[in-house]
């Protein structure tokens, strides 16, 4: 029998995908991830013998590489298959080493989507193992190990165990923690806003259009309170507003390129609610391969860990047959779109569906729900960045009161463009056309409005507005961005309250130790001049043990210092007024390794501990006793009666304080586009 061909991937769903692919003469397998790193039990760095990582296989990870061994004895030709990213790269560097292939083996093939075509010429076109890339994660992989082992010990050392530091982590932390130290100063001003709603005299008479307040004397014009603005709105003539200016023209609207990594996670956050983490789980089942009815299994995008905007000829050529062929040549669009940064990784495309003709709607049924919502995100983002611009008439106005200038506008849909598919417009672009006016007219006043606002502290950062500032500040890479913030949530130094990121008393605390021992460390200059040196070990060829000798000089002279200055640093327990039953002291808040839980004050002579219930103000119907908040087995929150066992009544909707009108169950919140509340009882069927 003819010996088979070994092809190697990461994953036992790309495994599986590929291997339809590639027919009875290769055999897939999957190293299910890394199968070498460095050690958990020590730095597992020589730092005396330039920085020589001393790797071992990965515990538990012994059957898969006998596996792989037994499977590369017998086979013909061995291709490493592995993502077609630095990781992916030096995870084939590590197979290589374990089966004794020579480096300069041309047995590494890279396909950026998981499609017959892309998997079969990438077979028929092996390279050799990119060392500058191994070398690039190899930097990324010692330098993080440097900084997590070195400094977590001394913070568990000085402060309290289970503290934790890491190069971009505590980058990312600090910048969360500066975003809230802003909005605990901040001040609110006072401030009025002054419209006046007119209707035109002319032919279309009853048509009314509100123009705003925004200059007086020729100068922009800020009114700080109530006084002025009644001041200026009993100073205007009721009778004395003139047009005075009228611009008519075309405003165009162009798409967004094609997604990278980044803009996913944004756009999958603002558009679908979807979490980072949870956004690149769905992306790698969308990439790796889907069952599709009468198709097999299909990777239906491209590789989802790219920097880059760029699109494929032949990709090119496909969407605009699409378009063509779905809409007409008038949508073609002739769009120009630039890498942010530097063109790192462009080997990679970007994100985009592998194969345009498979419509969303035409394979939902194979898709779960969020692979769908996912899939036509990515698919409309894809073909509206090839497609033409939005045109609106766009219409302003100029309209004097005295020495009062009021300016109004509106526009309307002129071309649809790209809108046919992907709609990225705001409330403000919905039409609202002014009425037929001309320079000269007098419109009537119809009423004045004053309004009354405060200025507002910048927002707390969700999860795609964090994403977008390491992007923007060179923080991070695309693989990086939902880890780290799974990381600051899992160490409790951020909390996670109505969707955006709140820096914990522990995440302030850690930060101002870094920033007062690790400036550097935390630094987001520092960090982002570290990422493009990283990023100079691929693409200028620099020695990568340069770079982690020179940074860790920098380092060394930080953790000394720190050792010697550190003192030991107490975390105030947070007293609760809850009282231990056994000894009668205050109970406090402790953090473990499962989380927060209650221990008596009164440690060690009175060991009493016991889990934190968060009461919500709502008193069970039933018992009168405490509704709380609790967790079910599988994560979901709900809310139950502290008196449980012996009393279960649960909500899996917030109750709240007020009784159904209908039927006086509790009422519940909604939170839907048509109501806010819903009754507690579900044969009442009570809305409002």
């Amino acid at each position: 029998m003819a010996e088979k061909n070994l092809v190697i991937v990461e994953s036992p769903s790309k495994a599986k995908t590929i291997s339809k692919f590639l027919g009875s003469k290769y055999k897939v397998i999957a190293s299910v991830g890394h199968i070498r790193d460095l050690p958990k039990s020590k730095l597992g760095i020589n730092i005396d013998n330039n920085f020589e990582p001393e790797y071992i296989n990965i515990r538990g990870k012994g059957d898969v590489i006998k596996a792989m061994k037994k499977e590369a004895k017998n086979a013909g030709k061995i291709y490493l298959a592995t993502d077609p990213d630095r990781e992916g790269e030096a995870i084939s560097w590590h197979i290589a080493y374990l089966l004794g292939i020579d480096e300069d083996n041309s047995s590494r093939i890279i396909f950026n989507e998981i499609t017959k075509n892309a998997v079969q010429n990438a077979v028929k076109n092996p390279r050799r193992i990119d060392k500058k890339l191994v070398d690039s994660q190899q930097a990324r992989r010692v330098l993080d190990r440097l900084v997590g082992y070195k400094i977590s010990p001394l913070l568990w050392r000085k402060v309290r165990r289970g503290l934790s530091a890491g190069r971009v982590q505590s980058a990312a932390l600090k910048i969360i923690c500066d975003r809230e130290k802003v909005i605990l100063a901040f001040i609110p001003q006072e401030y009025w806003n002054i419209s006046a709603v007119l209707k035109n005299t002319g032919k279309e008479k009853q048509k009314q259009f509100t123009a705003k307040l925004t200059g007086f004397k020729g100068k922009k014009l800020t009114v700080s309170n109530k006084e002025e603005a009644d001041n200026i709105k009993s100073s205007l003539d009721p009778k004395g507003f003139v047009i005075q200016k009228v611009d008519e023209k075309e405003r165009i609207r162009k798409p967004n390129p094609p997604f990278t990594t980044s803009s996913l996670q944004q756009e999958a956050s603002n558009k679908l609610g979807f979490y980072t983490k949870r956004t690149m789980i769905i992306a790698q089942q969308l990439y790796e391969g889907v069952e599709i009815k009468g198709h097999g299994t299909v990777g239906l995008v491209t590789y989802i860990r790219t920097d880059s905007v760029r699109v494929s000829d032949e990709a090119q050529q496909a969407v605009t047959k699409y378009i063509i062929n779905n809409f007409s040549s008038n949508y073609i669009g002739n769009n120009v779109y630039s890498n942010k940064k530097k063109d790192v990784q462009d080997a990679h495309e970007a994100i985009r569906p592998s194969i345009v003709t498979f419509h969303p709607d035409e394979i939902k049924e194979s898709l779960t729900r969020d692979q769908y919502k996912l899939y036509q995100l990515i698919w409309s983002r894809f073909v509206a960045s090839r497609m033409t611009p939005a045109v609106y008439d766009s219409v302003s106005a100029e309209i004097s009161n005295g020495d009062y200038l009021f300016r109004a506008s509106g526009s309307k849909l002129k071309f649809d463009g790209y809108l046919r598919v992907y709609n990225n417009s705001s409330d403000e672009d919905k039409e609202k056309m002014l009425p037929h006016i001309q320079a000269g007219d007098t419109p009537e006043l119809v009423e004045l409005l004053t309004e009354q606002n405060f200025t507002q502290p910048p927002s707390r950062f969700s999860e795609a507005a964090l994403v977008k500032d390491l992007e923007e500040k060179n923080i991070g890479r695309p693989s990086t961005y939902s880890p780290i913030i799974a990381t600051l949530l899992e160490r409790k130094y951020v909390t996670r309250e109505k969707k955006v990121l709140k820096p914990t008393e522990l995440g302030f605390i850690v930060t101002e130790l870094m920033e007062k021992y690790f400036k550097k460390i935390v630094d987001a200059g520092f960090t982002a001049e570290l990422e493009d040196k990283l990023d100079d070990i691929e693409v200028k060829n620099i020695e990568w043990k340069t770079v982690v000798a020179d940074f860790y000089k920098t380092l060394e002279q930080e953790l000394k210092i720190a050792e010697e200055a550190i003192e030991k640093v107490t975390i105030e327990d947070e007293l609760t007024d809850e009282i231990c039953e056994n000894c009668g002291k205050q109970m406090a808040i402790k953090h473990g390794r499962f989380g927060e839980f209650l221990a008596c004050s009164g440690y060690p002579d009175c060991k009493n501990t016991k889990p934190i219930v968060k009461k919500i103000d709502v008193k069970c119907p039933d018992c009168g006793k405490d509704i709380v908040i609790r967790k079910s087995k599988k994560g979901r929150i709900f809310y139950g009666c502290s008196g449980y066992p012996e009393c279960n009544k649960l909500y899996w909707n917030k109750p709240v304080n007020r009784k159904c009108p209908k039927c006086s169950s509790l009422l519940m919140e909604k939170k839907s586009k048509t109501s806010n509340f819903m009754c507690s009882n579900p044969e009442c069927g009570y809305e409002e």
